[in-house]
């Protein structure tokens, strides 16, 4: 029987076919393991404790005859492989949808609906939209994913359309409406002011913008204006899907840390929908996933419902912590004194270090730069402290394939 984690590549097989890529296309292989993947905490020390803790194959050839057959068999196997697959990428042994729309050649999707799901504050980038978009099953995806956008433009360079921008996937597979038929973005509204912050180029003609008249310059976001300005039933060009640096594991007994800033919640959402919401998989994951989220105010955080609602259900499995960083203080933090994702996680320091020893424990990253420093903040000196070199742990883990980062 198929894994919750096959679900959408086997879907994909339908979307494959419509497209004129041929069932051959996407194979629901499993992929070859090196070790077991991660299993994370739910909420409670006790509970900690216990939840967080801690085949060859053999050829035999008969006849002459028959050894001829098997190499002749293997050497077509060998040339099936080498042949270049359309719109599939094998990773870890598992053929996974891959830009299957080209920027010459995107897919001509459109806008379900778009929510602003922050409230204003002081920034003047303060808006956050989430977007659900209709690829009518002809872009299938798996979590961790990403597709591109592109805007009408003009962009900076002046060239129309716009230069493609990727964003990553916040739905699950199936889609926020499980129909395999929609993805949905979470996009900020790019919006630079001179004197508010930094601002380097213009992009509205001086005293025209209607938010901002007085200020010398204002750049506004091509690409993040366009999807943030979209409303229901306008065309979107999509390409990809793309992406393999964020996938879940395999192992449903995996454990998760989640650290992400602002809109990097979005490769987060998408697993934990599969993870904790989505018919097809719901109840199939037996580890547990712990999400870390930074953001300025509180008017900022992202999904909060959804994430109260997952740790209701399922209270020994997940767990989420925030990070706000202009209104609670960290004397950790030696720079500004606020609180940012690396001194939340602090306070749990104990608890995340056995995890992060746990060898079925992936740690994911998703937001600004600064955050891989930050997880060094947090562990190198644990790591130094049992007689290990932090370079050589680090390296470890990404031999591991347990260390993700995606930031920009």
């Amino acid at each position: 029987m198929p894994s919750a984690r096959d679900a959408p590549v086997i879907a994909a097989l339908g979307a494959a076919a419509a497209i004129g890529l041929g069932s051959e296309t996407f194979v629901a292989s499993k992929p070859v393991q090196a070790e077991s993947s991660p299993a994370l905490r739910g909420a409670g020390a006790a509970a900690a404790a216990s939840t967080w803790g801690g085949s060859s194959r053999t050829l035999a050839a008969g006849a002459v005859a028959t050894a001829a057959v098997v190499g002749r068999g293997a050497l077509l196997r060998r040339r099936a492989t080498a042949v270049k697959k359309k719109g599939v990428r094998v990773v870890e042994g598992k053929e996974i949808p891959w830009n299957l729309f080209s920027p010459k050649a995107p897919y001509e999707g459109s806008c379900i609906s778009k929510e602003t799901i922050t409230s204003k504050t002081p920034l003047v980038n303060w808006e956050t939209c989430h977007v659900i978009m209709d690829h009518g099953g002809k872009v299938p995806y798996i979590e961790g994913q990403s597709i591109g956008v592109i805007a009408p433009g003009p962009d900076k360079k002046g060239e129309t359309p716009a230069k493609i921008r990727l964003y990553s996937i916040a739905s699950s597979a199936p889609g926020d409406d499980e129909s395999s038929k929609t993805v949905s973005l979470v996009v900020k509204r790019v919006v630079e002011v001179a004197g508010r912050g930094w601002c380097e180029y213009s992009n509205v003609e001086k005293g025209k913008d209607p938010e901002f008249p007085d200020a010398e310059k204002v750049y506004r976001g091509v690409c993040s204006s366009h999807i943030c300005d979209l409303n229901a039933g306008d065309d979107v060009l999509i390409t990809g899907p793309t992406g393999a640096e964020m996938l879940l594991p395999e192992d449903p007994e995996a454990n998760m840390i989640f650290m992400a800033t602002g809109t990097g919640i979005a490769p987060f959402r998408s697993h934990l929908r599969n993870l904790f919401h989505d018919k097809v998989s719901k109840g199939k994951f037996k580890g547990c996933a712990w999400l870390f989220l930074g953001v300025p105010y509180s008017e900022s955080l992202l999904y909060d419902e959804e994430w109260k609602e997952m740790q209701a259900e399922f209270p020994d499995q997940f767990r989420y912590d925030y990070a706000v960083s202009s209104e609670e203080k960290s004397e950790k933090n030696k720079i500004n004194g606020e609180m940012w994702v690396q001194h939340k996680m602090m306070e749990y320091g104990e608890d995340l270090w056995q995890l992060v020893k746990d060898p079925k424990t992936h740690i994911y990253m998703c937001g600004l730069k600064g955050m891989e420093s930050g997880f060094a903040e947090c562990f190198q000196e644990k790591v130094e402290a049992e007689g290990m070199d932090y370079k050589e742990y680090l390296k470890q883990m990404k031999k591991d394939k347990r260390y993700h980062v995606e930031v920009y």
